[in-house]
């Protein structure tokens, strides 16, 4: 399984989503939805192995968690509008205690809690935080394969998918550094390289090194 965990400091928790002001009104949402967008979709339909976990700071009230699963999500496509009216149907309701998930539609579960609340759900999950100035996520001197051979794959139908191989998390924020009560303990941090690139950006090499082979950095040492 493939996972990311976007944390958006200033993005709207609650209320009537400005699908029209989505950098200024809704706290940058627009980054978000790009991240989800390059999180879950590829060209001509959805990953599978792949859930994404958006972390909506900026109120009215509590922080409050949507989570995509990519194997059980129907009616979603690659248009920023529409994905942004997906989160904005589930801003409209109350926000669920902490840890308590409840499915919104096919696929869309909405929480209360925060970054930490998420690592805590991820017990046997490999977690990755990224960070430019940290040690490179693939190992020294690692080529790029002349064929793919995924790091996580999945076969069967819509609601009947087995996913197999590597379990990994992936943690990223906005143009903001990480809260302060984000636990980092358990948590490696790993880098794409010297540049600080944008989160959805990110995403899509993390995708690329996990979809070709790429034999991971992923010692505790």
């Amino acid at each position: 399984m493939r996972r990311f965990a976007i944390v958006g400091h200033r993005a709207m928790s609650q209320g009537k989503l400005p699908l029209n002001d989505m950098a200024g009104g809704a706290g940058r949402m627009d980054v978000l939805v790009r991240a989800l967008m390059a999180g879950l979709l590829t060209s001509h339909g959805i990953r599978h192995d792949t859930e994404v976990v958006l972390h909506l700071m900026g109120g009215p009230g509590p922080s409050r968690r949507i989570k995509f699963v990519g194997s059980q999500l129907k009616g979603v496509h690659a248009e920023e509008r529409a994905v942004a009216g997906q989160i904005a149907k589930v801003l409209k309701l109350p926000t669920p205690a902490r840890g308590h998930w409840v499915e919104r539609s096919s696929g869309i579960f909405d929480s209360g809690g925060d970054i930490n609340h998420t690592l805590s759900e991820w017990k046997d999950v490999v977690k990755v935080c990224l960070d430019a100035s940290a040690p490179r996520l693939w190992n020294a001197d690692e080529l790029i394969p002349t064929e793919s051979n995924a790091l996580s794959t999945f076969e069967g139908e819509h609601g009947n998918f087995t996913i197999s191989g590597i379990d990994i998390g992936f943690i990223l924020s906005d143009d903001k550094p990480m809260p302060d009560e984000f636990q980092i303990e358990n948590t490696l941090i790993r880098s794409l390289g010297d540049e600080w690139l944008q989160g959805h950006m990110a995403i899509a090499v993390c995708h690329f090194l996990l979809d070709q082979g790429i034999s991971l950095n992923l010692s505790q040492s």
